[in-house]
């Protein structure tokens, strides 16, 4: 049984974990982090970039296959688009791989030690791993729980055979003629949609009573009627019973108390992430929960002296670049640096089509907040690269404090608005007002003058529109 002291253990490399780690090697922490299976965590490997990979793929051959089709104003001809489903998911293995190995580079720069194996508590400052090679001991000064999450599996519908998981939708051989995705929220609506533009039959089964439920209408309705457009049937107040008799589909109670089965060649279940901490030895220690998720303070630290915890095993907003921004602090924290968590938001995505972002306060949550608001909007039927894009569905959003004018959230719906995520953050992280935004030029053309009409709008002079 091999020995490792080091001052800090990191357990987990995902996006939390190894920014964690790396930023604590470049602080020059003796650092060791353990991983049970690819750097890189679930994010990676299995969810954040070959779900957009994937994605991709189906944007391109939907746009081929609307040129063949006729379906375009461009002037373009094509012949009938043909997927070859395996060579698309090497394309997207091949860039997983690429991005595994900076990782790994970037570790390896920062001196940090690789440790590969199943970490379990024994103490609050020892961890045995499991590695091929066999057990490690590793004695740490501070340790850092960063492992992430799993899908969450239905009793009803334990994953296997045609049931599968994020991670099984990623990796299939062959496109499901008829697809049926429990859960409507971001990751079944994203990976659906995708599907369909592939050519599957796509059915979503929510239990609610509308599609991505953390949003509010005004920003789901374009991704409805993209849905409908696509041929996809959305069932709302729809319950998921179990697989049918034969086990070649679904079935439901229907929103009206009936049942009806589904025919499907693969049941995609997308209801929620739980934390991954099952086989961490958590009842060797003493830490204060939130239910399932680790209860952490204002610096990530837990009840426990010397162990923080990180990302998703902290509960929500369960999102990678949260569990970074984490990680880059904890790090800092060790090295005697005088950090807290002071963020002003978080910024959410979803890859839908269109796309959605959300920085800081709706204009629901504002006024439960207790604040009197002005909102602008701004729609991209009005947008010059909007339109050159064959992209006018959505806008964006901005809101206020009517009394100051201080910039409380900004909300978008459209063709490529995710890359205005950063923008938005800028803007509540920097405490811009109204005015900053409106006063700021945007480059013409580009998506991003909606942001600047928005800001315009809610101060009562937008100039195109």
């Amino acid at each position: 049984m091999t020995d490792i002291t080091c001052k800090l253990l990191v357990i987990g490399a995902g996006p939390g974990g190894y920014v964690c780690a790396i930023r604590a090697g470049q602080l020059g922490i003796d650092t060791v982090i353990v991983e049970s299976t690819k750097l890189g965590g679930t994010c990676l490997n299995i969810g954040c970039i070959p779900s957009k990979a994937m994605i991709h793929v189906a944007e391109e051959f939907e746009k081929a296959a609307h040129v063949a089709a006729g379906k375009t104003p461009f002037g373009l001809t094509a012949a009938e688009p043909k997927l070859d489903l395996k060579q698309a998911v090497a394309w997207k293995d091949g860039i997983v791989q690429r991005l595994n190995n900076g990782v790994a580079g970037l570790l390896r720069k920062a001196k940090v030690k690789i440790v590969h194996g199943q970490a379990r508590f024994r103490d609050g400052k020892t961890v045995a791993v499991e590695t091929e090679t066999g057990p490690k001991i590793i004695k740490a000064e501070t340790i850092v729980i960063a492992t992430g999450s799993l899908p969450v599996e239905l009793p009803f519908l334990p994953f296997g055979g045609n049931v599968i998981s994020s991670t099984g939708a990623l990796a299939l051989a062959e496109l499901p003629k008829r697809l049926v995705v429990v859960g409507g929220g971001y990751i079944g609506l994203e990976l659906g949609t995708a599907f369909a533009k592939l050519g599957s039959k796509v059915t979503v089964v929510e239990a609610q009573e509308k599609i991505l439920p953390l949003y509010d209408a005004e920003l789901t309705a374009p991704i409805a009627k993209s849905l409908s457009a696509l041929g996809v049937e959305v069932l709302l107040g729809a319950k998921a019973l179990g697989q049918t008799a034969k086990g070649d589909g679904l079935r439901i109670e229907t929103a009206d108390g009936k049942e009806r089965e589904l025919p499907a060649d693969k049941i995609l279940v997308t209801v929620g992430r739980a934390p991954a901490t099952a086989k961490l030895g958590l009842d060797e220690l003493v830490l204060d929960m939130d239910g399932r998720f680790i209860r952490i303070g204002e610096r990530c630290e837990t009840s426990m002296r010397g162990i923080y915890a990180i990302g998703d095993v902290t509960g929500e907003p369960m999102l990678a670049h949260r569990a970074m921004a984490q990680g880059e602090m904890v790090a800092e924290i060790v090295a005697g640096e005088p950090r807290i968590w002071d963020k002003a938001c978080i910024p959410a995505i979803c890859f839908t089509d269109p796309e959605i972002v959300s920085a800081g306060l709706s204009p629901a949550e504002a006024k439960d907040a207790g604040y009197e608001t002005k909102i602008g909007l701004f729609p991209f039927q009005a947008n010059g690269r909007a339109m050159t894009r064959h992209g006018e569905a959505g806008f964006v959003r901005i809101v206020a404090r009517a009394d100051n004018h201080l910039v409380l959230g900004i909300q978008a719906v459209g063709q490529g608005v995710s890359e205005l995520s950063a923008a938005f953050g800028l803007a509540i992280e920097m405490g811009a007002r109204l005015e900053d935004v409106a006063g700021t030029i945007h480059a013409h053309p580009t998506l991003g003058e909606a942001f600047q009409e928005s800001a315009l709008k809610a101060l009562g002079h937008a100039l195109h529109i």
